[in-house]
């Protein structure tokens, strides 16, 4: 994603969909859960497997498909090319966002096209302009954006970050006819929907909110409500992310600084918190804050509280310096949330992701797997309800991956293998403790050992 040059070298369709790979190349992912994480591990799920069933997609990235009730998925998408039209979202005046219709029940044999051209919109006084929360209901696309700064290519005491400030949500653009014509939000960068920051490049904590999943035309809804999930930080922050420099082989160490610069502390991948919205979607309410309810903690019994007054928000949950990009989907098998979140700290190097689970969307959440160095570097990480089987126990992961290989000397690997920059799909399967499956070693983590591939370790 957010590259100031694009990668995509083709269109995805069904006349070069991804080969389907054999099964007999799974493994289960190790989980290494940090001393410091707040989250107890879940009981009833424990671990993921990977069943070696994955494919790629020549295409941008930044997908987010949402199941309408025509039965395909709609999804936004940019920085690439996806079936021959090229779409970026790095120009400040002139940023553009794609949206694309994903026709097919089998994640391995998509037909990916365009409903129409990328739409421009300013991301003045911003750099960048990117895909956010995507919703098609009772057939109306409710398509977000929100706002990057200060470049996509920011160099700060010799460490080039990747868009290292996340800006404000200006609001919805709508389309009624499934993205074939657009009508563009009545709000801007200088005036969004969520009251923030309060100063230019300063914190939000509704940056790059996304809709949970709820199914096939938000069916599964609890109470007809649309939910978006938001990474966030606040101001003085007490302990914020460090000053980097460049050690050589790809390695880097923290250094002293005396700038205001904040260090990529709240980015497009990398946060403090995680924070809750909801309205009830139409044309008059989405981009209309009066129409919002927001997360506002639990009272004294332990439920809830839901507030109009954005001064009361409170943290959903938090992990200072471990969040970052965050999704949800509703899994019916399970009666259960998952959530992904990717801390993808300093923005150009490996990242970590991690999966949570609730019965509940406002908790408790608690650990399912935690995926280090996933990708190697892998982002926008997100279950389409529609891929999930009646069980609840076999997905398939939406994902991109490794945009910046050699950034700051980086060096990056493809693990699980067949990731990519562009659109990937992978199927796992959710452990419980009862499960047993005899599963062969990561690959590419024997490679590494046998020094195969190159490890960040040494």
């Amino acid at each position: 994603m957010l590259l100031m040059t694009t990668l995509g070298v083709s269109a995805a369709s069904a006349t070069d969909t991804p080969k389907d790979t054999a099964t007999d190349n799974g493994f289960i992912w190790k989980s290494e859960v940090p001393n410091d994480c707040p989250f107890e591990q879940s009981e009833t799920l424990t671990g993921v497997y990977f069943t070696g069933r994955h494919g790629d997609y020549y295409a941008g990235d930044t997908f987010y498909p949402t199941w309408a009730s025509d039965g395909n998925l709609y999804s936004p998408w940019t920085d690439g090319i996806t079936d021959e039209i090229r779409c970026h979202s790095w120009g400040a005046g002139n940023a553009s966002t794609g949206h694309a219709v994903m026709k097919g029940d089998d994640p391995l044999n998509l037909t990916i096209t365009n409903t129409s051209p990328p739409k421009l919109g300013s991301a003045l006084p911003y750099g960048g302009r990117y895909p956010a929360g995507s919703l098609v209901h009772d057939g109306v696309w409710y398509y977000g954006t929100y706002c990057l700064g200060p470049g996509g290519s920011h160099n700060h005491e010799g460490f080039r970050w990747n868009w290292p400030t996340m800006g404000p949500m200006p609001g919805f653009q709508i389309s009624y006819d499934l993205g074939k014509t657009w009508e563009s939000s009545p709000l801007s960068p200088k005036n969004p929907l969520f009251p923030e920051p309060k100063v230019h490049l300063g914190p939000v904590k509704f940056g790059a909110p996304h809709f949970v999943d709820f199914g096939k035309n938000m069916e599964h809804s609890p109470d007809g409500k649309a939910y978006l999930l938001a990474m966030g930080a606040v101001e003085d922050d007490p302990e914020p992310r460090p000053c980097l420099e460049t050690v050589g082989n790809g390695e880097y160490a923290v250094r002293e600084c005396d700038s205001d610069f904040p260090h990529a502390n709240l980015s497009w991948i990398s946060g403090d918190q995680i924070y809750l919205t909801r309205v009830k979607p139409s044309s008059e309410t989405i981009n209309d804050i009066k129409a919002y309810e927001f997360f506002g903690g639990h009272d004294a019994d332990g439920e809830p509280v839901w507030t109009s007054d954005f001064e009361q928000v409170k943290p959903l949950i938090e992990w200072n310096n471990n969040m970052g990009c965050v999704t949800a989907t509703w899994v019916p098998g399970l009666k259960k949330y998952l959530m992904c979140i990717t801390d993808g700290w300093p923005t150009v190097a490996k990242m970590d992701s991690y999966i949570l689970e609730a019965d509940k969307i406002t908790g408790p959440w608690k650990m399912v797997a935690y995926l280090k160095d996933f990708g190697e570097q892998a982002y926008f990480l997100n279950f389409p309800t529609k891929f999930i089987s009646d069980d609840g126990k076999s997905l398939w992961l939406c994902y991109s991956a490794n945009f910046s290989p050699g950034w700051n000397g980086a060096k990056l690997g493809i693990n699980p293998p067949g990731g990519r920059y562009g659109l990937s799909f992978h199927e796992l399967k959710l452990l419980g403790p009862e499960d047993q499956i005899a599963a062969k070693p990561n690959q590419y983590d024997q490679e590494v050992k046998r020094g195969l591939r190159w490890d960040k370790n040494k």
